[in-house]
């Protein structure tokens, strides 16, 4: 049994349990950028145009699979409506960050993905190869400005195929974006809790890519399994600082396909050397992250054969008990650009007079069902989510109080199984840690769970990265669904795990409590200040 069983159960545990170091205090004034610096790299501006299908939907937010091919405005555009920075966040909540939101120092820049924390560690890196737009090299988003800098020259796309392992995910492509983290962006606040934070934090950008790729007829599967060593020195990574979590392929329009056998081990292996200018001047390294990061580096190359996972799947909804069928869900006509640019957390501003119609309810499910699954390299295309969603029902039109399980495979739109009745909102305040959400003037609290020992025991420490990614690309999924629906919505990782296990019986099932997702409707005219960048 690896070190990552060991973490998995201090998360659960840390509500009653903190994880060491117990009495780290973050320096906020020495805090990191949210992104990296690399002086002296060339910058080359991407386009700011509209796209195809960003004004209107095409295909829709939650569409089936197609196989279009980028072009550089389709990139461009879906890097800037996922991780760059659209606007300013001024409004009047509940967080604690309130007071110091209005000095320029302390901005909280808006995003299209979600962050925990609002952190946004992650570093993306495009891999140019041969048939792109711009010369063959590796290249680093910069999300304040909108453009690729440069860190090295020449095609490295082989190095990227080599890492994949020669075949599948990567054969045949010559364009990459590679997603790293360096941990001290997110530690430096949730210190030994970050690791589990920054792998929720890539899926969110990995779901926000696939619901962007679907309006617009492209496809996004990332490979969580690949020579990760390589690549990192490739990247010029330091290993004990920094991670790549995710090799996303693309199909280019016009690209000719990458021959093989390209990209051989080197006598020299190709090395970015721009190094990144670090703001923070005291640098914490937490032994626990440490640990956890070598547990998931062991075996990363060995990509699990195919069938391995499907035994850690989410276990079917028992059939029988008492049921209540959810409504058809709405068709979200709303633009992805639109939805992502709407999408923020509600900070204490639910209010419950008025109850949620089911028909909402429903169609925030079925978007956070449809992201139960990454289309990864590891998964086995058609069988079946790793997570299943839990429903904390407190104000919704025609569903009674209560605790429930959701079916979607429960007739032709789902059901909810009853697990308790009963007004649920005391237990959902009781057991939250924080003083930002009224939990119990949501509307609806859900809970996605994983069997998260299965999946260790399964495919490895590593799994722990892919049960992470796809509770991340739930709880997107469910905020995109949200703003797309015109409903207010919230992501909170600050609860008591073991309560939720109690109360929903997971002991019994293996499953864990990853999350808490409200969803329902805000006080009327808050006091917000509209900063759109672009």
């Amino acid at each position: 049994m690896g070190f990552a069983h060991e973490y998995a159960t201090a998360i659960v545990r840390r509500g009653r349990f903190p994880m060491e170091p117990a009495d780290w205090v973050p320096d906020w004034a020495d805090r990191p950028r949210k992104g990296k610096h690399f002086p002296g790299a060339q910058a080359f501006p991407l386009p700011r145009t509209e796209v195809p299908g960003s004004a209107t939907v095409q295909r829709g937010l939650f569409g089936p699979r197609e196989d279009g091919a980028f072009t550089l405005p389709l990139l461009a555009g879906m890097l800037q409506d996922s991780y760059g920075l659209v606007g300013r966040r001024l409004a009047v909540q509940a967080n604690s960050d309130l007071g110091t939101l209005p000095m320029y120092t302390q901005a909280n820049w808006s995003r299209g993905t979600a962050s925990g924390g609002g952190l946004y560690p992650i570093g993306v890196h495009w891999v140019c190869g041969a048939g792109g737009p711009l010369t063959p090299g590796v290249y680093y988003y910069s999300t304040p400005h909108h453009d690729m800098r440069r860190l090295l020259a020449g095609d490295v796309s082989g190095e990227v195929r080599s890492a994949l392992g020669g075949g599948e995910p990567g054969a045949g492509h010559t364009q990459f974006l590679v997603l790293s983290v360096r941990f001290w962006q997110n530690a430096f606040k949730y210190n030994s809790f970050s690791y589990h934070v920054v792998t929720m934090d890539i899926g969110a950008l990995v779901e926000t890519w696939r619901i962007w790729a679907r309006a617009h007829g492209l496809h996004i599967g990332p490979a969580l399994w690949f020579d990760e060593e390589r690549l990192g020195g490739l990247l010029g990574l330091t290993a004990r600082e920094e991670g790549v979590f995710a090799v996303v392929p693309l199909t280019w329009e016009g690209g000719a396909a990458a021959e093989a056998g390209q990209g051989g081990q080197a006598a020299l292996p190709p090395r970015v050397h721009r190094a990144d200018q670090e703001r923070s001047h005291a640098v914490t390294e937490f032994e626990t992250v440490e640990r956890m990061h070598a547990a998931t580096l062991e075996g990363a190359a060995d990509r699990p054969a195919p069938g391995v996972l499907d035994g850690a799947l989410a276990l079917p909804v028992p059939p029988g008990g008492e049921r209540t069928a959810l409504p058809a869900p709405r068709e979200l006509d709303a633009g992805v650009r639109t939805a992502l640019r709407a999408r923020r957390s509600s900070f204490g501003r639910f209010q419950a007079t008025q109850p949620l119609p089911a028909d909402a309810l429903s169609t925030v499910l079925a978007a956070a069902g449809a992201a139960g699954t990454l289309d990864s390299d590891t998964e086995t295309p058609g069988a079946g989510p790793l997570t299943r969603l839990y429903v904390f029902v407190n104000h919704v039109a025609g569903i009674p109080q209560g605790v429930y399980l959701h079916d979607p495979s429960d007739g032709s739109d789902g059901s909810l199984r009853l697990i308790r009745s009963g007004p649920p909102g005391e237990f959902l305040q009781r057991n939250y840690f924080l003083a930002n959400y009224n939990l119990e003037q949501a509307a609806a609290v859900i809970v996605p769970a994983a069997r998260t020992g299965a999946v260790l025991d399964a495919i490895g420490d590593r799994g722990y990265r892919l049960v992470n990614a796809v509770v991340g690309a739930v709880s997107q999924a469910v905020y995109t669904a949200s703003a797309a629906a015109d409903l207010s919505c919230g992501v909170a990782l600050g609860f008591d795990a073991i309560s939720f296990t109690e109360e929903l019986g997971l002991e019994e099932t293996g499953e864990v409590p990853l999350l808490i997702m409200m969803i329902g409707h805000e006080r009327p005219r808050p006091a917000d200040f509209h900063y759109e960048i672009v």
